[in-house]
């Protein structure tokens, strides 16, 4: 995990952003590697950079990257990249793959089983981004670094 001396779109002068990333093969092994991949640089992120990282926060990164890579080994064929970013406030998961159809979300239905994961995603982030690279996609969500002092889950505001 090395800082980046320049900050990106949203981060704090005096904070270094921070980031990772792996190579995902396409086995039965990515998720969990992922999982671990995300607390283990929240971890970090907070040991070494006094980052508030709270226990939801890591719960739900790591449900988040859960998800995205779930979908990438589910519906293209090969590997996969996991980026994460702290910059700012936010934690960025990325997540590529080599299938240039963007997810949709399907509405709401209690009795489906499976088919829940995009649902979720949107659910818990502050910001969501699905789009096309010169090879494959590129799906990104966005989620609050720290709780809400009010003790509200930070991921999106009902309408």
């Amino acid at each position: 995990m090395e800082p980046d001396p320049a900050p990106a779109g949203g981060a704090a002068p005096d904070r270094p952003v921070i980031q990772t990333s792996a190579a995902l093969v396409g086995d039965g092994a990515d998720i969990a590697q992922a999982r671990h991949l995300a607390a283990g640089f929240l971890t970090r992120a907070q040991a070494e950079h006094g980052l508030p990282v709270s226990q939801r926060v890591m719960e739900v990164t790591q449900l988040v990257v859960s998800e995205l890579v779930t979908n990438a080994r589910k519906y293209a064929p090969g590997p996969a990249l996991l980026d994460l970013c702290i910059a700012g406030d936010t934690v960025e998961v990325s997540v590529w793959d080599s299938d240039p159809v963007l997810p949709i979300a399907r509405a709401a239905d209690a009795g489906r089983v499976g088919q829940h994961g995009l649902e979720i995603v949107l659910a818990v982030a502050q910001g969501f981004e699905a789009r096309r690279e010169p090879v494959g996609k590129r799906i990104t969500a966005r989620l609050a670094l720290a709780d809400d002092p009010g003790g509200a889950l930070a991921g999106r505001r009902p309408l």
